[in-house]
């Protein structure tokens, strides 16, 4: 069946989430004074990368609940870097959650990308970030006017990879599931989330990682989808 409609994760594949925040820690190590606590700004960046990561995969697992991650996210971070003062971190955290959705910056190619794609397909996004927090996102990035839909697990009352945020987006859209595309960068939420609501994907890998997956394409680049759909249909 024809491709009609697409499915796209937000962070790390539309939205640029390493710069994004990389920026935001900048504006934060000015304003908290932290080199004056002998935090380097490339150590903050680098730590805060580690943790986040971390965090973020003990919660796609199950392991952990996404609000831990307001609350142990940045007491991890400052006691990486020699500095154990609970209280400050949580004021780290509220001001990291309320600048970073105000970044704007996408991933390379994502904004031709979905003007090519604008009037020619159904676009949603799904995501399982925090449902104010992406649309701030999507809002600063000045591209919510791409989407048909945008389906946070908050809003399905559940999170990738589970087959039911698929459905929920299925079913709010009218949409077949053969006939939807996924596309995203993470293999355990995007891609396996996917084959578990029996859709096709697409794996964006801009690092060009060798790890086995089992996505129906991949793409190194965004530029690069517009040729497997044309092929589909």
């Amino acid at each position: 069946m024809p491709v009609s409609s697409l499915f796209f994760d937000l962070d790390h594949t539309l939205w640029d989430y390493d710069t994004n925040s990389a920026r935001t820690l900048r504006q934060l190590h000015q304003k908290f004074y932290l080199q004056e606590r002998a935090v380097d700004i490339d150590n903050l960046i680098r730590v805060f990368h580690q943790v986040n990561t971390h965090l973020w995969d003990l919660t796609d697992r199950n392991l952990l609940s996404r609000d831990a991650i307001r609350t142990e996210r940045f007491h991890r971070v400052l006691t990486a870097l020699g500095i154990d003062n609970f209280r400050f971190s949580l004021e780290l955290s509220e001001y990291y959650l309320a600048e970073l959705p105000r970044q704007s910056e996408l991933m390379g190619g994502a904004r031709q990308l979905l003007e090519a794609l604008q009037g020619r397909f159904t676009l949603v996004v799904i995501t399982n970030g925090f449902d104010e927090i992406q649309g701030t996102k999507i809002e600063s990035a000045g591209i919510g006017h791409f989407f048909a839909d945008v389906v946070t697990s908050e809003r399905a009352g559940d999170k990738k990879p589970s087959a039911r945020i698929f459905d929920y987006a299925l079913n709010r859209n009218s949409l077949l599931r053969e006939e939807v595309v996924m596309v995203g960068d993470n293999l355990l939420t995007d891609i396996a989330g996917a084959a578990n609501a029996g859709i096709r994907s697409v794996y964006f890998n801009p690092q060009r990682s060798g790890t086995p997956h089992g996505a129906t394409y991949e793409i190194n680049h965004l530029d690069e989808l517009m040729p497997i759909l044309s092929g589909l249909n």
